[in-house]
């Protein structure tokens, strides 16, 4: 059974940035695709930003294009998601997933619990 535990959530004013860390309990270096989602309040989860198990090609929203980067450090079963220029409309909670298979647009077989980001204006 695969454990992904988010940290890294938390309060902070529009333009600033926060770092979310995914710890996984398996060896992230393996062949499947490990993402961030988000659920504002009152709407749909939606998908983030997703990296591969290569590492080499990552996958983003239009909405968050340039201002995240998704990361994985396999030394320590970690994946990442730096945010920059953070805007109240990027307030949610925030999910790591990983899918045991590779591909942009995968079916995720595990998920976190989440960590909440709130920016204030």
């Amino acid at each position: 059974q695969v454990q992904l535990v988010e940290s890294g959530g938390g309060l902070v004013q529009a333009g600033g940035s926060l770092r979310l860390s995914c710890a996984a309990s398996v060896r992230t270096g393996g062949r499947y695709t490990m993402g961030w989602f988000r659920r504002a309040p009152g709407k749909e989860r939606e998908f983030v930003a997703a990296i591969d198990w290569s590492g080499s090609s990552t996958y983003y929203a239009d909405s968050v294009k340039g201002r995240f980067t998704i990361s994985r450090d396999d030394a320590k079963n970690t994946m990442y998601l730096q945010m920059n220029s953070l805007k109240p409309e990027d307030t949610a909670v925030y999910y790591c997933a990983l899918a045991l298979v590779s591909g942009p647009n995968p079916k995720y077989d595990y998920w976190g619990q989440g960590t909440q980001v709130t920016v204030s204006s």
